[in-house]
């Protein structure tokens, strides 16, 4: 059975500034901002936060189906989808547009500076999860923001759980609109910076937040990450790396691991340590889709960090 993926598909332009923003942005002169910062590494891959998703589900070996719109230019993307395996029978191409763009600055610090433009994913709202079919799980990920109001709407109607990633789609929604997700929602998943966004709009703590849902899961970068569920916290530990080498999409391969492991009706906390190995392997990678480890090296390493194999 598919595990649905409502967000966005992308090419990312990841560029590499060899200093770090902080010596060059001053906070004194910020109302009069104009830096420029250059970047003689640059490299463009294929991105989105439903193209990840479905690549590190895949990699699991997941049936990932993704729900995404494109634009005119989406002919290579699918091209690379068809080469994964990973069904485009839903990425619907809309004329006169492209397909969201992201163009990205990372310093020495792994701090990133993004531009964004959206282009085709703003008509997100033009798919309808109804359409998919043999669906058991979802995920609503950053996406247009009429398209995740309805993919959310739609997966509680149709009582399929998902997961609601809000991610860099944060500032679309007001704090009413923060918690209608989170009484459709079966579980939530955002980073430390994102959780504070999240109490903030919505004024609710995030025990608050988490008797909402089945379980509120924030990642916290070299600090592992923290679920909220049945009253209780619960850290799962990080797992260790050898290199730091892109950031970009590491998120994502998380929630790969963490929907593998939902799917398959995993305790919350084994699904995280899943989902934290995946995110280990990608940020050892350039890209957001250039990891590819085996399953029995995805096990060993789940092994090697929390004592048992994952499968």
């Amino acid at each position: 059975m598919s595990v649905l993926i409502c967000g966005s598909i992308a090419y990312d332009t990841i560029m590499v500034f060899q200093d770090h923003f902080k010596k060059h942005i001053l906070p004194e002169q910020i109302h009069i901002l104009n830096v420029s910062f250059l970047v003689p590494d640059m490299r463009r891959e294929f991105g989105g936060c439903a193209g990840n998703i479905a690549y590190a589900l895949k990699l699991l070996g997941g049936a990932p189906l993704i729900m995404a719109t494109a634009g005119q230019d989406a002919a290579p993307y699918r091209m690379r989808l068809a080469d994964l395996d990973i069904p485009d029978t839903h990425v619907r191409e809309i004329a006169g547009a492209y397909t969201a763009q992201a163009f990205i600055t990372t310093d020495l610090d792994d701090n990133q500076i993004t531009a964004f433009h959206p282009g085709a994913m703003s008509w997100s709202h033009e798919n309808h999860v109804a359409d998919a079919q043999g669906v058991k799980l979802g995920i609503v990920g950053p996406d247009g923001r009429d398209g995740m109001l309805q993919h959310a709407r739609d997966f509680h109607a149709a009582g399929i759980p998902f997961v609601f990633d809000p991610g860099q789609a944060m500032p679309l929604f007001s704090g009413e609109d923060f918690v209608q997700f989170l009484d459709w929602a079966t579980w939530c998943t955002v980073n430390d910076y994102e959780a504070h966004l999240l109490c903030e709009r919505t004024g609710l703590t995030l025990p608050q937040i988490a008797a909402k849902v089945q379980g509120l899961v924030v990642t916290r970068g070299a600090e592992g990450s923290t679920i909220y569920a049945e009253g209780r916290e619960t850290v799962v530990p990080v797992v260790p790396v050898t290199q730091i080498a892109d950031p970009t999409g590491c998120g994502d391969a998380y929630r790969g691991g963490l929907l593998y492991g939902l799917r398959n009706g995993w305790s919350l906390e084994k699904a995280c340590r899943l989902a934290s190995v995946m995110g280990a392997f990608k940020i050892e990678v350039r890209g957001p889709q250039n990891y590819a480890p085996s399953r029995d090296e995805i096990a060993a390493r789940y092994a090697a960090t929390y004592g048992e194999r994952p499968f």
